[in-house]
């Protein structure tokens, strides 16, 4: 499992409402859902870092790509 960093986050309270929200109707948490909407904008914006799978990083071999493309 991946490490977590924690940190404050300042958000106004309409957006958080609409957050919760969203939260809801996905039926995650909050956090969770905050983890996915940050993890699909860096998707996006193609600046989310490649996964390793366990056997890549075991053998020191290349990266494997996160959404499934051989780029």
């Amino acid at each position: 499992m991946a490490k977590t960093k924690n940190f404050i986050l300042r958000i106004d309270s309409e957006m958080m409402d609409a957050i919760e929200a969203w939260a809801a109707d996905e039926f995650r948490s909050t956090n969770g859902q905050l983890q996915w909407i940050i993890a699909e904008a860096l998707r996006k914006a193609k600046r989310m870092p490649k996964r390793r799978n366990a056997n890549a990083q075991k053998n020191g071999t290349a990266a494997q790509p996160a959404d499934g493309d051989n780029e």
